[in-house]
């Protein structure tokens, strides 16, 4: 049954394949290392992938059934950093779609994306505004991407960008499969003061082809726990923050990892955080839309849900 979920969806979290077989996360592992001894399927932290996998990205009907608690939990806690009357990007992803339906309540807010979905899921939100880019449609992802996509976003600044990808490192940063996706990717880095990436624990320590943000240019990273044998996406959570990535981690139920601090004291000690060094490491005010110039700040009750490993 392992082999055949991996065939269906490309690739498969060890987490879920536990829950549809019915077993440990143990006996799952050693299930795929003899698996993999026998060239059927490749390894990837915390997953399952087909052979060629690091240059294979599955489709957005694979991915949407991919790691879905951890990215519900993600969207929650990612939320939380975004303030009424921002100007922000959000890329192609289903991590930041399920953001985007909770962006939904953010009065004042200006979401620029290349994402159909991002956009679908913002289309009723009378109190927030979409601006797409151009570009051709890429259907595998709903995403827009191209030299249309990458012009448009040129003189663009925003406060924060929210971005996911097929691969998190220490050492290169998030990476995706699809060079065009890549090179759209990239742009929208270069629109935010602060770039934010959405990574369930199966991406870390998973490299692919083409480099979208290197590290020193991450300012956090939202992410779920990853499971107690899973030494590698801890360790690799380590070397993120020794380069002073801040690490955000949320529990499989939406709620923060650590220390379960009531909202608005979280939100206060957030907004205490110190800047970091390094080009996107800036903690001051976001960038506003016009609306919203000289409104009132908002509370830490609604957003304000958010745990920080500090680097070491």
């Amino acid at each position: 049954m392992i082999l055949e979920m991996v065939r269906a969806n490309g690739a498969v979290s060890l987490r879920e394949l536990a829950r549809v077989v019915q077993t440990s996360e143990v006996t799952v592992r050693r299930d795929v290392r003899a698996l993999e001894a026998e060239g059927l399927l490749d390894r990837r932290h915390g997953g399952a992938v087909l052979p060629g996998g690091f240059t294979r990205e599955s489709g957005f009907p694979q991915k949407s059934h991919l790691a879905t608690a951890e990215k519900t939990a993600i969207a929650d806690l990612a939320a939380g950093l975004v303030e009424e009357g921002e100007a922000i990007v959000v890329g192609a992803g289903t991590t930041t779609q399920e953001l985007a339906r909770r962006l939904a309540r953010v009065p004042g807010l200006t979401v620029v994306t290349n994402s159909l979905l991002v956009a679908q899921a913002l289309a009723h939100a009378n109190r927030v505004e979409v601006v797409m880019t151009g570009g051709t449609l890429r259907g595998s992802n709903y995403a827009l991407v191209g030299s249309g996509a990458e012009q448009s976003l040129q003189g663009l600044r925003v406060s924060k960008a929210f971005l996911s990808g097929s691969g998190l490192t220490a050492e290169r940063g998030l990476s995706t499969s699809n060079m065009l996706s890549a090179s759209v990717d990239r742009a929208l880095v270069q629109a935010a003061a602060e770039v934010v990436i959405l990574a369930d624990h199966t991406k870390l320590g998973t490299d692919t082809m083409f480099q979208t943000v290197p590290t020193d240019l991450i300012t956090r990273l939202v992410t779920d726990e990853p499971p107690p044998h899973d030494d590698r996406a801890v360790t690799e959570l380590q070397a993120l923050a020794d380069q002073g990535v801040q690490i955000a981690v949320a529990g499989a139920s939406g709620h923060p990892g650590g220390d379960q601090a009531p909202a608005r004291q979280q939100h206060q000690q957030q907004r205490r955080d110190v800047a970091l060094p390094g080009p996107r490491r800036s903690q001051g005010p976001g960038l506003r839309s016009a609306s919203m110039l000289g409104g009132e700040p908002p509370t830490g009750a609604e957003r304000g849900r958010v745990a920080d490993m500090r680097r070491r």
